[in-house]
């Protein structure tokens, strides 16, 4: 086992060969005074690819989705989104990305609809365009009956099936998932992850989902382990498992992150 902080042996990413990287990051670090959160972070994913972030509480998993949505800037190196540096031209960055935040963040005393339609106004898509990909997107994920609903009466599932919609209106290229299952009952867990791997494969979206969940990970098509701010591994699970010592990906992740 390695001692705590000691760095483990990175696995090489198993990335196919799709072109330009939706998400592109180089040496990216962030401090909160004389601590280090982000510590040289680099890693790229590509279209149609679901990458798992997978790190224990206090890895700098949040902190990271705060630099890659213009919250907090980094303290050194540099991100790109769709070939859009976020530190010289984060507008259009940002034009390209779809987030769903750890915290719920919609109103609960609009309705599923008028939430929608607010997000929809934000980014300067068509009235006539908006409703059509509302109507589709709540059609698809099952939320047709409650548009005209407060949100407040949503269940917690419900609410992030709305979050979801509303992150992908504007057919972002990249999909940050910020630890979107916390509190949530095992069957929206499945039916959230389940939602999210359909889009990567139908329209391509670049997706970077946080969480400290094991088996969140267990599916993806890459596993990205950080601890500590450092990035310990990349690439598939079962790959990764292997470069933190063997085992399942589980009990690899356990011994190296302790």
């Amino acid at each position: 086992m390695p001692a705590p902080g000691a760095a483990v042996r990175a696995v090489n990413p198993s990335v196919p060969d799709t072109g330009r990287l939706m998400l592109d990051i180089r040496s990216l670090g962030k401090n909160y005074g004389s601590r280090a959160a982000l510590q040289g972070v680099s890693l790229g994913i590509p279209a149609s690819c679901l990458a798992v972030l997978l790190g224990p509480n206090g890895a700098g998993k949040s902190t990271l989705f705060q630099v890659l949505t213009g919250l907090f800037s980094a303290d050194a190196g540099e991100a790109f989104v769709a070939g859009h540096s976020m530190q010289h031209d984060a507008v259009r960055a940002l034009a390209h990305i779809g987030v769903v935040f750890q915290q719920m963040s919609l109103d609960l005393d609009l309705s599923v609809e008028r939430n929608l339609r607010f997000h929809a106004d934000l980014h300067g898509l068509a009235r006539a365009l908006a409703r059509e990909r509302i109507a589709d997107g709540c059609a698809a994920a099952g939320l047709t009956p409650d548009l005209g609903r407060p949100v407040r009466e949503l269940s917690g599932g419900t609410r992030r099936k709305v979050e979801l919609v509303r992150a992908l209106l504007h057919r972002p290229e990249l999909l940050l998932m910020d630890e979107p299952t916390v509190g949530l009952d095992p069957k929206s867990r499945r039916d959230l992850l389940d939602s999210v791997t359909a889009d990567v494969r139908t329209r391509g979206t670049a997706v970077l989902w946080a969480t400290h969940l094991v088996e969140e990970a267990q599916g993806a098509d890459r596993v990205i382990v950080l601890h500590k701010g450092r990035l310990l591994a990349d690439g598939p699970p079962g790959d990764v498992a292997a470069g933190l010592g063997g085992g399942g990906l589980e009990e690899a992740f356990i011994r190296a992150t302790a």
